[in-house]
């Protein structure tokens, strides 16, 4: 079947009119500002007062991630249907490796628990320690997987955290391959002194989470990192930036011509530290790494979305369930598994406190959400964009549809929502994957489903 969408406003990073869009064979086939043809093969589907974008593309989200507490309460099936919902079309989830793990057998168990993904999707390969092995495989990961990102921890002391002297050995490997590492940037070894010293004082609610990863842990870190990046000529993507001073230090890095992308998330937009005061087992689900933050860093990062610093805002989607899962951390933060979800309702809360509120344009919007991580990441011309000959992953978006983000009506497989009763505007109306409608009228069309491609060995 061939789609015609008629009479939208399609926004893209650069672009912004009325016109047509002629969707055939999975692909984008024409764009013009009227498209006329007289086929009874093609549906027609009316996109007036209605934006239409390119899918999103969420960049850092754990689907079916392993911990102490059971795995996170999305897997790849679940996660992706509720990222169609939400607009996303493609996610990049992570490998990561034990300690001492081949990066090449944990990829490809990381690939066979996707198989079951609905959206498209990559992988970020996770570098958890050095060994004599690290660099043939990551240019293996490089040259025979299409690999474009590798991820590095300097948080979590003593199981997937890695030193500064291994992360200039991958910063090295990577700067010749002409790939990105991405950071997690908190420094470890003071997270876990000061934990262990909150719990030696029976200082155990999740305020305490906060306590330990204070703003100095992160930006202390981000310095750290870029004064690495700049010695070893590594492009290099800050994931999840949380604070004021972190983006400063980014900023600067950026002006004095090095390549350091800054990637934020709604919940550092949109929450703050004081959530950590609520009774448990409310408070549970706010344990995030790193934690909410003050209001001028929330202040700050919309600066920065608006001015290009932060080129990215994804979800690091990674939800727990409050009960069996978080709970197992109610007499113990350090307990309580890292994680919230946002992969369905990041996309809305962006259009409707960026958009709508004047912090950020349309255009902005669409490059945050899908074009620029697309870009980046290796993915574009085929994701990210609307243009002829890029995968017809597209989405009609309605602006006038208003709702109440619940844990009751949300698509995520999780008892909780960090965002519960956010009032939303805007919708996905529709979303093609490929081509294939499989949002219609806000309703899920399981007979399109199909099983996602893992993009990176496609695309090669």
């Amino acid at each position: 079947m061939h789609y015609l969408i008629k009479n939208g406003r399609i926004i893209t990073k650069e672009n912004d009119f009325f016109g047509d869009i002629l969707i055939a064979n999975g692909k984008i086939a024409a764009i013009d500002k009227i498209i006329h043809l007289d086929d009874s093969a093609i549906e027609i589907i009316n996109a007036q007062q209605k934006y239409v974008i390119p899918g999103g593309v969420d960049a850092h989200v754990h689907l079916h991630l392993p911990t102490p507490a059971g795995f996170s309460s999305d897997d790849f099936y679940t996660g992706s249907i509720a990222a169609l919902y939400g607009g996303t079309t493609s996610f990049i989830d992570f490998v990561t490796p034990n300690k001492n793990e081949s990066l090449i057998a944990a990829l490809k168990k990381r690939i066979k628990e996707a198989e079951n993904a609905v959206c498209d999707y990559s992988f970020h390969v996770g570098v958890t320690s050095w060994s004599e092995h690290t660099k043939s495989e990551m240019e293996q990961c490089v040259k025979e997987y299409g690999i474009t990102s590798f991820k590095t921890y300097m948080a979590y002391t003593g199981t997937i955290g890695i030193d500064e002297y291994e992360l200039e050995k991958i910063m090295k490997i990577a700067a010749k391959l002409k790939v990105f590492v991405t950071v997690h940037c908190e420094l470890g070894n003071e997270i876990l002194k000061r934990q262990q010293a909150f719990i030696q004082h029976n200082k155990t609610s999740p305020l305490y989470h906060a306590l330990s990863r204070t703003e100095e842990v992160e930006f202390e870190s981000v310095r750290q990192v870029i004064a690495l990046a700049k010695k070893t000529g590594c492009n290099t993507y800050i994931v999840h930036t949380s604070t004021a001073e972190s983006l400063e230090i980014i900023e600067k890095a950026q002006k004095d011509g090095y390549t350091v992308f800054s990637e934020t998330c709604p919940q550092y937009l949109l929450l703050d530290v004081n959530n950590y005061e609520k009774p448990v087992p409310e408070s549970l689900k706010y344990v995030i790494s790193p934690p909410l933050r003050k209001e001028k860093d929330r202040a700050r990062l919309w600066q920065g979305l608006k001015e290009d610093i932060i080129s990215v805002v994804a979800t690091d989607h990674c939800p727990f369930n409050t009960n069996a899962q978080k709970d197992v951390g109610i007499n113990d933060f350090t307990k309580i598994p890292n994680g919230a979800g946002g992969i369905e309702e990041r996309m809305s809360l962006l259009y409707t406190y960026g958009v709508l509120s004047g912090k950020i344009s349309l255009q902005q919007w669409v490059a945050l959400s899908s074009t620029n991580p697309a870009h980046i990441f290796g993915l574009s011309p085929q994701k990210g964009e609307i243009a002829v000959g890029a995968d017809a992953d597209v989405v009609i978006w309605n602006p006038l549809s208003e709702n109440i983000i619940s844990k009751n009506t949300h698509h995520q497989h999780c008892d909780s929502n960090i965002y519960e009763n956010f009032k939303i505007k805007g919708k996905a109306e529709y979303v093609f994957l490929r081509g294939i409608p499989i949002i219609t009228k806000n309703n899920l069309i399981e007979s399109s489903i199909e099983n996602g491609n893992f993009l990176m060995r496609k695309m090669k």
